[in-house]
């Protein structure tokens, strides 16, 4: 039985970074505030080599439509406006030597649509791996079933997986329905 609760944890666990990749997933999608995560995964060329933003400049935000990009190297403005220039997230960039300011222009009814849409797809992708995690953990429990495990305690442990597998995909319902709210009413 030891070896059952041993495997519903670890589906815990695993469903649990399912639905916080699915919610650092939702942080990166411009719902037209801005903040810091949208340009984290902006690659800045920094002396030939592809370095994040985040490792080169501290980025803040100023206003729900403004962030501000202070590179620890003045030198590196350039290469930073071009990098996030070609990253094509929508923001305008401007600087006065010391610091990249950037601008997010309000959304579209169309591109809170097209948002909206991209949303929901990557909540899918969160609900197909929690799935995916209870059909592994399922098959373990059947392999168990040959190693002496009673089919009473089978049947148990796919209950509570069940029920984990139904809690997980109702927090990314919660995460999909919060972050649509927030998107449509811009």
């Amino acid at each position: 039985m030891e070896i059952v609760q041993q495997y519903l944890d670890e589906a815990k666990y695993a469903m649990e970074k399912s639905c916080a990749y699915t919610k650092e997933s939702f942080s990166k999608i411009n719902a037209g505030r801005a903040v810091p995560a949208m340009v984290q995964s902006v690659q800045v060329d920094y002396y030939g080599h592809l370095t994040p933003l985040h490792q080169i400049a501290t980025v803040s935000t100023i206003d729900p439509r403004t962030l501000s990009v202070q590179p620890w190297e003045p030198k590196s403005i350039p290469q930073i406006e071009k990098a996030i220039r070609e990253s094509q997230l929508g923001f305008s960039a401007k600087n006065d030597g010391r610091v990249v300011v950037l601008t997010l222009p309000p959304p579209s009814e169309e591109r809170r649509k097209q948002l909206a849409k991209l949303i929901k797809g990557e909540a899918e992708k969160g609900k197909v791996t929690i799935r995916n995690l209870r059909r592994d953990c399922k098959e373990l429990l059947k392999a168990s079933q040959k190693n002496g495990l009673s089919e009473d305690d089978i049947k148990r442990a796919e209950k509570k997986l069940q029920e984990l597998t139904d809690l997980y995909i109702t927090k990314v319902d919660e995460l999909l329905v919060a972050k649509e709210a927030d998107i449509m009413m811009m």
